[in-house]
């Protein structure tokens, strides 16, 4: 039997580090819940074309990393949803129990070992 708990304590401790690595590249738009993220602070007027090239490929590199991570709260947050509703560790596809070993891996999990991939 799946030990509920276990999973809910790390998904909850996984949720709070990913929020707060997002809170220190981007900020959460109340309004549509997305999270935008923040550019470099500008030195000043004086600033040269490499200046702004080098926050330009920073802002894209961190906008990659705030895609990413915001994917993955988003993931967590909808696990510890399903475990409110006791639907947590059920296939999105299938139906069928995921299996423990993939949630072990993953805690987030949506889908089972067959459909993983999808």
């Amino acid at each position: 039997m799946l030990d509920i708990n276990k999973f809910k304590n790390i998904l909850k401790e996984e949720e709070s580090e990913v929020f707060l690595q997002l809170q220190s590249m981007a900020q959460l738009d109340q309004g549509t819940g997305v999270w935008d993220t923040t550019p470099s602070d500008v030195d000043g007027p004086e600033s040269d074309s490499n200046d702004m090239a080098d926050r330009f490929e920073d802002f894209e590199e961190k906008s990659s990393i705030v895609s990413s991570l915001s994917a993955r709260y988003k993931d967590i947050t909808d696990a510890l949803q399903k475990i409110e509703e006791n639907k947590y560790g059920i296939c999105e596809v299938s139906g069928k129990e995921i299996e423990e070993d993939r949630l072990e891996a993953n805690p987030a999990a949506r889908t089972c070992k067959e459909f993983m991939n999808n």
